[in-house]
């Protein structure tokens, strides 16, 4: 077991005070088997007139936040910690029918994955690539065929921050051969359902080992991976932008079929496009006695 901390600040800044709508923050980690929840604190400044918690479609948390008044700086100051339990791929256990590729999923199980079996970004250039890690006219183990994906979108593509809101067309994705975690995270998700399996998107954190590390991506924001559900495993961690196949330094928070719909913080200000005058990000992730600390100048959240 791991104990995580998590100190995640974010900072909009206008040139005169503004008023602000209502915003969404989700951030407060999923408890589950291989995490659980110690803390959870939230701080927003200029104090708001309303905090209300509620669980979306998905089951995640979601921090309904109201203002009243104007103001040139808005900020949220989240901060949680949980233990962890890290799971890798050799102690999933699928189940039998399942460990060759293809296999059909139970009737119960298809009726509930099938929005996360269906495409959501059709093209037939995404099937033939993920069709690529299918043997021909041998057995392919299910395990190794969604192992070696993740691998090859680690090794071969590009990973870069944009400063473009939300997440491109996992087609220009595979055409740049470039992206963020985000960007990766659909890609996958879209060239597995091509394949027929039920996949997920996952935002959250992960922990970066070392500041001088390069070799894991997305440290510093808010991270994001994806899910595979594999009967008698369940849904599996996949994050493509690191090459993790497992729970591994991954710390998560909302999961979604889409990821238009788990986005960490969404929300409004009432003035001129030209009041805007920028947004910081610092994430702080703590693992025992070990501190990462990231922070970043304006920039749109990946």
């Amino acid at each position: 077991m791991t104990i995580f901390n998590v100190r995640h600040v974010t900072s909009y800044r206008y040139k005169r005070p503004v008023g602000f709508g209502d915003h969404q923050l989700m951030f407060r980690p999923r408890d589950s088997y291989d995490q659980h929840l110690h803390h959870a604190e939230l701080k927003v400044d200029p104090p708001p007139k309303g905090i209300r918690w509620m669980h979306d479609v998905f089951g995640n948390a979601v921090a309904m936040i109201s203002f009243e008044g104007r103001a040139s700086q808005l900020r949220f100051e989240t901060n949680i910690r949980l233990d962890h339990t890290p799971h890798s791929v050799p102690s999933v256990e699928i189940a039998p029918p399942a460990k060759v590729y293809p296999f059909t999923y139970g009737p119960d199980e298809a009726a509930d994955l099938a929005c996360t079996i269906k495409a959501h970004y059709p093209d037939d250039e995404i099937g033939r690539w993920a069709r690529r890690f299918v043997r021909v006219g041998r057995p392919t183990s299910t395990g190794r065929l969604l192992m070696t994906m993740c691998f090859a979108i680690h090794e071969s593509f590009v990973y870069a921050r944009r400063h473009e809101h939300g997440t491109q067309p996992p087609m220009l994705t595979l055409r740049l051969r470039r992206g963020t975690c985000r960007d990766f995270a659909l890609l996958m998700m879209e060239a597995v359902r091509s394949l027929g399996f039920a996949a997920r998107f996952v935002t959250g954190y992960v922990y970066v080992p070392s500041h001088d590390d390069t070799t894991t991506k997305g440290g510093g924001s808010t991270h994001a991976w994806c899910q595979v559900y594999l009967p008698g495993a369940g849904w599996v961690e996949f994050d493509p932008t690191n090459g993790i196949v497992g729970n591994r330094d991954l710390i998560r928070v909302g999961v979604a079929r889409d990821p238009r719909q788990a986005m960490p913080l969404v929300g409004s200000y009432h003035g001129q496009a030209e009041d805007f005058a920028g947004m910081s990000v610092e994430v702080r992730v703590t693992k025992d006695d070990a501190v990462e600390e990231f922070t970043e100048g304006p920039r749109s959240a990946e």
